[in-house]
Protein backbone atom coordinates (compact mmCIF):
# COMPACT_ATOMS: atom_id res chain seq x y z
CA UNK A 1 0.00 0.00 0.00
CA UNK A 2 2.99 2.76 0.93
CA UNK A 3 4.62 1.92 -2.50
CA UNK A 4 1.76 2.63 -4.12
CA UNK A 5 1.93 5.86 -2.30
CA UNK A 6 5.57 5.72 -3.25
CA UNK A 7 4.97 5.64 -7.65
CA UNK A 8 2.27 8.00 -7.04
CA UNK A 9 5.29 10.75 -6.08
CA UNK A 10 7.55 9.16 -8.45
CA UNK A 11 4.51 9.76 -11.32
CA UNK A 12 3.63 13.41 -10.44
CA UNK A 13 7.69 14.17 -10.60
CA UNK A 14 7.68 12.92 -13.86
CA UNK A 15 4.91 14.96 -15.08
CA UNK A 16 7.13 18.20 -14.66
CA UNK A 17 10.61 16.39 -16.43
CA UNK A 18 10.35 19.88 -18.86
CA UNK A 19 11.70 21.96 -15.63
CA UNK A 20 13.52 19.00 -13.92
CA UNK A 21 17.02 18.70 -15.19
CA UNK A 22 17.80 15.57 -12.51
CA UNK A 23 16.56 13.59 -9.75
CA UNK A 24 17.37 11.37 -7.46
CA UNK A 25 14.66 9.36 -5.14
CA UNK A 26 15.10 7.46 -1.72
CA UNK A 27 12.43 5.11 -0.42
CA UNK A 28 11.86 3.04 2.35
CA UNK A 29 8.88 0.61 3.57
CA UNK A 30 8.28 0.44 7.32
CA UNK A 31 5.32 -1.74 6.74
CA UNK A 32 2.32 -2.05 4.55
CA UNK A 33 0.99 1.36 5.43
CA UNK A 34 4.10 3.23 6.86
CA UNK A 35 6.59 4.70 5.37
CA UNK A 36 9.40 7.28 4.62
CA UNK A 37 10.56 8.98 0.72
CA UNK A 38 13.35 11.56 0.49
CA UNK A 39 14.19 12.84 -3.05
CA UNK A 40 16.61 15.70 -4.59
CA UNK A 41 15.18 17.68 -7.56
CA UNK A 42 17.13 20.08 -9.54
CA UNK A 43 15.54 21.90 -11.77
CA UNK A 44 16.62 23.67 -14.93
CA UNK A 45 17.49 27.43 -13.68
CA UNK A 46 19.84 24.90 -11.00
CA UNK A 47 17.43 25.56 -8.18
CA UNK A 48 17.02 22.98 -6.08
CA UNK A 49 13.96 21.09 -3.94
CA UNK A 50 14.63 18.62 -0.94
CA UNK A 51 12.18 16.97 0.32
CA UNK A 52 11.28 14.04 3.09
CA UNK A 53 7.84 12.61 4.09
CA UNK A 54 6.94 10.53 6.72
CA UNK A 55 3.46 8.81 5.72
CA UNK A 56 1.16 6.69 7.39
CA UNK A 57 -1.57 6.37 4.71
CA UNK A 58 -4.45 4.51 7.34
CA UNK A 59 -4.53 8.53 8.64
CA UNK A 60 -4.35 9.95 5.54
CA UNK A 61 -2.33 12.65 6.57
CA UNK A 62 2.01 12.89 6.71
CA UNK A 63 3.31 12.09 10.21
CA UNK A 64 6.51 14.64 9.45
CA UNK A 65 7.30 16.61 6.01
CA UNK A 66 10.27 19.15 4.63
CA UNK A 67 9.97 20.90 1.09
CA UNK A 68 12.81 22.51 1.08
CA UNK A 69 13.44 24.84 -1.69
CA UNK A 70 16.44 26.83 -2.63
CA UNK A 71 18.53 28.66 -5.17
CA UNK A 72 22.15 27.00 -5.71
CA UNK A 73 23.49 28.70 -3.57
CA UNK A 74 21.16 27.68 -0.91
CA UNK A 75 19.24 31.01 -0.56
CA UNK A 76 15.89 29.96 1.12
CA UNK A 77 13.30 30.43 -1.70
CA UNK A 78 10.44 28.37 0.53
CA UNK A 79 10.17 25.64 2.87
CA UNK A 80 7.10 24.16 4.18
CA UNK A 81 7.23 22.15 6.87
CA UNK A 82 4.97 20.70 10.18
CA UNK A 83 8.10 20.95 12.62
CA UNK A 84 6.91 21.50 16.14
CA UNK A 85 7.33 25.25 16.41
CA UNK A 86 5.49 28.01 15.79
CA UNK A 87 2.63 27.57 17.64
CA UNK A 88 1.13 31.18 17.15
CA UNK A 89 0.04 30.13 13.49
CA UNK A 90 -3.65 28.96 13.25
CA UNK A 91 -2.58 26.35 11.05
CA UNK A 92 -0.11 24.83 13.44
CA UNK A 93 2.15 23.10 12.82
CA UNK A 94 2.02 23.49 9.44
CA UNK A 95 3.62 26.49 8.06
CA UNK A 96 6.00 27.68 5.27
CA UNK A 97 9.33 29.86 5.92
CA UNK A 98 9.88 32.11 3.14
CA UNK A 99 13.10 34.44 2.85
CA UNK A 100 11.99 37.27 5.98
CA UNK A 101 8.52 35.67 6.90
CA UNK A 102 6.56 32.54 8.15
CA UNK A 103 3.15 32.06 6.96
CA UNK A 104 0.38 29.85 8.24
CA UNK A 105 -0.72 27.09 5.04
CA UNK A 106 -2.26 23.63 4.77
CA UNK A 107 -0.42 20.04 4.28
CA UNK A 108 0.92 20.40 1.13
CA UNK A 109 1.26 17.73 -1.40
CA UNK A 110 4.53 17.17 -4.28
CA UNK A 111 2.07 18.34 -7.16
CA UNK A 112 1.07 21.53 -5.19
CA UNK A 113 4.87 21.89 -4.48
CA UNK A 114 5.69 21.17 -7.70
CA UNK A 115 2.70 23.84 -9.54
CA UNK A 116 4.40 26.72 -7.49
CA UNK A 117 7.74 25.53 -8.57
CA UNK A 118 6.74 25.57 -12.14
CA UNK A 119 5.77 29.01 -12.03
CA UNK A 120 8.99 30.18 -9.87
CA UNK A 121 11.13 28.53 -12.65
CA UNK A 122 9.24 29.00 -16.09
CA UNK A 123 9.22 33.03 -14.96
CA UNK A 124 12.90 33.36 -14.00
CA UNK A 125 14.20 30.46 -16.54
CA UNK A 126 17.60 32.38 -16.28
CA UNK A 127 20.31 30.73 -14.18
CA UNK A 128 20.29 31.76 -10.51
Amino acid sequence: MIQKYFSQIRNEIEKYNHIIEDYSLTDKTYSDAKGYIDGKLVFINDSILEFSEVKNIETGSKIKYRYHYQTHDNQLIFRYDNANHHRELKSFPHHKHLYKSIVPCYEPDIKAILQEIEVIVLRNEKKY
